[in-house]
């Protein structure tokens, strides 16, 4: 079994990942393997990244011949038991199924059992749209941040690197085995700004300024629309935008904003007990029975779910699911929802604060 260790001098994260876990219990984690099924590929070669003593350390266990799966295995399980915390790579799809696989094929009583697990993949893949990624693999994120690899092998390539290896050892061979794990586990480290990504999504984000602006559409015709400017929870590491519902999100570094149109007309409120009201064909409204009563019975109808609103021209802010009531449509089958640019609201930056959350929740689930 060669195991192979190297300290990374002057290494720094630019991201707070002592956030989610103290720094010196979390074990970034990958594997190699000759395939994708545990019962018919060997697992070769076992990647770490951890921190100790102010400083970042990689060490990696690879099997010399097929017959030292159980030896880097139990290098392996050894050597992390210290930690607690185990942060992968679509870890939960491949390695940790595969390592537990093999363990349990080769009768070793180890398990994943006590640890908690960070899959940056999966906490990054849900805004490859959003941030135009045309797939969310690990050399592509790499790509997007402008990481360099040494390493110029495909895990496929390296197949056939292994099998010639175990047959005929050589120092080239070697190392491109080893290369290509390390800048693995480098590459997640170096990745780990994308999680600011997520932190956008997924951590409350406050309103620092809002206001209104005035504009000119391509025809023309003045229009408003409401900005919101942001401070992300963590440092954007790369300037994004996107645009969706004629909303518009670009951020980068530690500033960002939202522009959302406000709309300008009239509306309709929707009453949803139209049993209790008349609807009344002059004046297109509804009213209560125990008002309407002393309206004309040739000047009213019984109401239905369809007629039974009022309506009022003011300002309006969109909004996709019922975040602020009373909440106006512009006709009773209309999908799309708004809520009154009110004087109040416009005085209270927490109702900003959360109302730039659910845009934000739109636009990531359209895109």
């Amino acid at each position: 079994m060669r195991i192979s260790e190297e300290t990374l001098e002057n290494f720094k994260i630019s991201y707070p990942l002592e956030k989610l876990a103290p720094l010196e219990r979390i074990l970034f984690l990958d594997i190699e393997t000759t395939g994708f099924a545990a019962r018919s590929s060997y697992l070769y070669l076992i990647g770490c990244a951890y921190y100790q003593d102010g400083k970042w350390r990689t060490i990696q266990w690879m099997a010399e011949n097929f017959d030292q799966e159980t030896a880097i295995l139990t290098s392996f399980f050894d050597f992390a038991k210290t930690f607690h915390y185990l942060v992968h790579f679509n870890g939960n799809n491949f390695d940790l199924p595969f390592i537990t696989q093999k363990c349990e094929s080769l009768s070793l009583p180890y398990s994943f059992a006590g640890f908690r697990g960070i899959d940056l993949y999966k906490r990054i893949a849900p805004y490859k749209y959003f941030l135009k990624l045309p797939n969310c693999k690990q050399k592509t994120l790499e790509q997007f941040l402008g990481i360099d690899r040494k390493d110029v092998f495909s895990g496929a390539e390296l197949i056939g690197i292994y099998q010639d290896y175990v047959k005929n050892p050589s120092e080239f061979a070697e190392n491109a085995l080893l290369l290509h794990n390390a800048d693995d586990i480098k590459g997640m480290l170096e990745t780990l700004p994308m999680l600011a990504y997520y932190d956008l999504f997924n951590t409350p984000v406050k309103a620092r300024k809002v206001q209104a602006n005035s504009y000119k559409d391509l025809n023309g015709n003045k229009r408003k629309e409401l900005l919101m400017f942001l401070t992300p929870d963590n440092r954007l590491p790369k300037l994004i935008s996107a645009n969706t519902r004629d909303c518009h999100f670009r951020g980068e570094g530690d500033e960002a904003c939202i522009r959302v149109p406000i709309y300008e007309g009239e509306l309709k409120y929707f009453y949803s007990n139209y049993q209790d009201y008349y609807y009344l064909p002059a004046e297109d409204m509804a009213l209560h029975k125990s008002v309407a009563g002393f309206v004309s019975k040739n000047h009213r109808i019984p109401a239905s779910a369809a007629n039974c609103y009022t309506r009022k021209t003011s300002s309006y802010l969109p909004q996709w699911n019922i975040l602020f009531e009373p909440f106006f449509k512009r006709d009773y089958k209309s999908s799309e929802l708004f809520f009154e640019l009110t004087d109040d609201l416009k005085r209270n930056r927490q109702a900003f604060s959360k109302y730039a959350n659910h845009v934000l929740n739109m636009m990531a689930s359209v895109y």
